[in-house]
């Protein structure tokens, strides 16, 4: 049974008079939530969307009863920025983890995401955002129009595509978290992450102190670095995990509740039913669907490629780890890279599977990772037999911090 141990902080910060994130965190459920918005509305939207996914995951404790939860507050805040005209263009971002009970009973962590609050992974010392920050800045570097160094200082960096309480449209990230005894996962709000380096992150996220001393650490570091914003984190540690036995990795979109028709076309008799014109093309119809359905299905299932262990070897795949309906995986090739010279926390990483979107950039990964296994080692020259020398910005979710 998955089990983990909680520490949480905010803080208002040094520049910022009233505190708009809201957090809550307990034996199964974590949620960060960054509001937006003059007047205070920001502090009545995160408020809203901590309360009910709590509130509803208390009583479906699911991926549905959480994906639910966060429909509701996004439904929830609209209403009362439409009834408070004060509260008009309110909104929060929202990160969440919850220990979800699938439909064979088994508990595990499921990750949800709207808007720019992250998740971090942290394992010996490495860190991995599990995360994609919804702004304009990294929707154009994960697009290859700017680099993750220039998306750090553009002017868009802080102009969200996704959060509750604007469109009436809300996409929200869903992804299983594959986890192992020991591991900690850091969820905070941007007044911390753009406050502190990846590499700080690590350090103090991963420090060997009780939990309440490290979110400590953390909430003082980005005040030390100058608090410009409100500072939230949540510290989970898992004392056991348990995988799922139906991972998911997708973007759910809702859409606008349009209401029913009911009582319509009482029984009659039926009348023998003839071949027409109507009838060929409803079947034609059905056959091309069903026929677009597997294309997409087909696209869907080997868009992407992902680094996985074979036999100690870094091989490249491509299609989805777990596959999709009866659309395998598929072996592309096996690098030279022995699996062995990796630093320990890559190696698990890699035989988690690491996702890329093309085989340039998962051949590029591969290296990166043996390179930096190869710096660590007594001798400063290691030679690499790939003919992918060029790195593609965005690529890597994965920083090392301290070998």
């Amino acid at each position: 049974m998955t089990r983990w141990r909680y520490a949480a902080a905010t803080d208002t910060g040094l520049v910022r008079d009233l505190n708009e994130d809201a957090l809550y965190v307990d034996a199964t459920l974590a949620v960060v939530a960054d509001g937006m918005g003059g007047h205070a509305a920001g502090e009545v939207a995160s408020d809203i969307a901590v309360q009910v996914v709590r509130d509803q995951f208390a009583e479906n404790p699911t991926v549905e009863g959480l994906y639910r939860g966060i429909e509701t507050a996004h439904r929830i805040i609209q209403a009362d920025a439409r009834e408070n005209p004060e509260h008009f263009g309110m909104g929060t971002t929202v990160i969440v983890v919850g220990l979800t009970v699938d439909p064979s009973g088994v508990r595990s962590p499921t990750l949800f995401n709207v808007g720019d609050s992250r998740a971090y992974q942290l394992r010996d010392g490495a860190i991995r955002q599990l995360s994609e920050d919804h702004s304009v800045a990294e929707e154009w570097v994960r697009m290859g129009r700017l680099t993750p160094e220039e998306a750090a200082v553009h002017p868009r960096r802080h102009q969200l595509t996704r959060t509750l309480g604007i469109e009436d449209m809300l996409e929200i990230d869903v992804q299983s978290v594959h986890a192992t005894t020991g591991d900690r996962l850091l969820l905070c709000s941007d007044g911390l992450s753009n406050e502190l380096s990846t590499e700080s992150l690590a350090q103090l996220a991963s420090a060997p102190v009780p939990l309440e001393e490290a979110v400590r650490l953390l909430v003082d570091g980005a005040r030390a670095a100058g608090g410009h914003d409100n500072i939230s984190a949540i510290l989970l540690e898992f004392d056991e995990v348990d995988e799922t036995t139906v991972p998911i990795k997708r973007t759910v979109s809702t859409t606008p509740r349009t209401p029913e028709t009911a009582g319509e076309g009482a029984r009659r008799p039926r009348r023998p039913r003839r071949v027409t014109w109507r009838s060929v093309l409803a079947v034609v119809v059905l056959l091309v669907v069903a026929g677009a359905f597997v294309g997409v299905m087909h696209w869907y299932a080997y868009s992407s490629y992902y680094l996985g262990n074979d036999g100690g070897r870094i091989a490249v795949y491509r299609g989805q780890p777990h596959g999709v309906l009866w659309f395998k995986p598929v072996k592309v090739l096996d690098t030279s890279y022995p699996l062995g010279q990796l630093r320990p926390a890559d190696q698990g990483f890699v035989r988690q599977t690491i996702e890329e979107p093309t085989l340039r950039a998962a051949l590029n990964y591969a290296t990166y990772l043996h390179r930096s296994w190869a710096l660590g080692q007594p001798s400063a020259s290691t030679t690499t037999t790939t003919t992918t020398t060029t790195t593609t910005p965005g690529t890597s979710p994965t920083t090392t911090v301290g070998g």
